[in-house]
């Protein structure tokens, strides 16, 4: 079946503000994630975005449902391709992003990605070798705004780098401590095996 909507490159991203009072009394652990979570750690700005991601772990999917009650919500199921995700439905181990949108017609706002848990500790679902204690997953802008810590965020970014994860990865390295530096060079040799950015980051 073919469903009709919103064009995928018509987006109008959420601002932090926004997503941060939308989401405020969320009871599940959250995060923004992407190229914004490199903005809130290095507290500025450092180029346009396209969207807006946040980050929620999968066994916490229905509330975004609950958050965004009036709000038109498509799982991409397969990936690449965007179908309604009906009220209560649990998504798929296969399905990890959820484009939502406030109207039928109207822009993408958030796309929320999901990722994997057990227990008290976060998996990576590029290699369930990397993860790390659910509480060491984020941290907390000086506005109150959860975030993905970096190293995890550059973890992905990591896989297949474009410009701006290069671009990303230059603003955000100065300020990554010896520990964080140490995880990452770690996390993607494990995951994606020898890599370009293990010298820069360790250098």
């Amino acid at each position: 079946m073919t469903y009709e909507h919103t064009p995928l490159n018509r987006w109008d991203p959420a601002p932090l503000a926004e997503v941060a009072d939308r989401f405020c009394d969320l009871k599940s652990p959250w995060w923004v994630a992407g190229g914004f979570a490199i903005e809130l750690a290095v507290g500025h700005r450092i180029r346009d975005h396209g969207d807006i991601d946040i980050l929620l772990l999968r066994r916490d999917q229905l509330a975004v449902q609950q958050t965004l009650p009036d709000w038109q919500w498509w799982a991409a199921d397969p990936p690449g391709s965007l179908r309604p995700w009906a009220a209560g439905e649990v998504l798929p181990e296969s399905v990890h992003d959820i484009w939502c949108q406030p109207a039928p017609d109207g822009p993408w706002r958030i796309q929320i990605m999901l990722d994997e848990a057990q227990d008290q500790e976060w998996v990576s679902r590029r290699d369930p070798r990397v993860r790390r204690p659910i509480d060491t997953l984020g941290l907390i802008s000086a506005d109150g705004i959860p975030y993905l810590a970096p190293e995890v965020q550059l973890f992905y970014k990591a896989a297949e780098p474009r410009p701006k994860d290069e671009a990303d990865l230059d603003a955000v390295l100065p300020t990554l401590t010896e520990i964080q530096r140490h995880w990452l060079v770690h996390a993607v040799t494990q995951a994606y095996g020898p890599h370009p950015w293990a010298d820069r980051v360790l250098g």
